[in-house]
């Protein structure tokens, strides 16, 4: 996925400004795909030159101004194309799985405590996507957009629900690893 088809999608859902752009990355996009607030307002502009979204008319004077932005038909027609396109997964590049490997050849030293924190990270991330299901999608029988963003929170919980129970799984095995070094031979 890329930035710019982030940002279209964010401005088909509703057209925005910079401003309310980010605080919706912030909110919901950002979980899957972040972005600093600088990338959105250079991609903004960047968008606009190639003639894929406008700043909305204002009755306002110019200067100081909130520019809101909508996608115009050839944004649409982009992220259309892009949706169907082939695209491989993703290689994990996950330093987590590099440091215990890096353990495995020179010691687990500090590797516990930083499992622990990754697991609390994850804990709540978790929540936070289980409040927002309770939140957000308890309607019966929601329309189809609806639950095709319940599908993309899904895979959120999914995750985090694995990586909670992998991070478990990895501290008990590096607690019985320490557990052994301290037992007489």
């Amino acid at each position: 996925m890329s930035l710019p088809h982030a940002i279209l999608t964010a401005l088909l859902e509703k057209p925005s400004s910079g401003l309310e752009l980010t605080r919706r990355f912030d909110m919901s996009i950002g979980y899957f795909w972040s972005a600093t607030h600088q990338q959105i307002y250079r991609e903004l502009g960047r968008l606009e030159q190639g003639g894929l979204i406008r700043v909305l008319p204002s009755d306002q004077p110019a200067r100081g101004q909130k520019r809101e932005y909508e996608v115009l038909p050839a944004g649409r027609a982009e992220l259309t194309a892009w949706v169907g396109t082939e695209q491989d997964p993703r290689i994990q590049r996950e330093p987590l799985f590099l440091r215990l490997r890096a353990a495995a050849v020179v010691g687990t030293d500090g590797l516990l405590a930083e499992l622990r924190r990754h697991r609390e990270l994850h804990t709540r991330q978790l929540a936070e996507y289980e409040r927002i299901q309770e939140r957000d999608f308890a309607a019966p029988d929601p329309p189809a957009a609806q639950r095709l963003r319940y599908l993309v929170l899904k895979a959120g919980i999914g995750l985090e629900g694995h990586w909670t129970a992998w991070l478990t799984e990895a501290i008990a095995e590096l607690e019985g690893m320490e557990r052994d070094k301290g037992a007489p031979g």
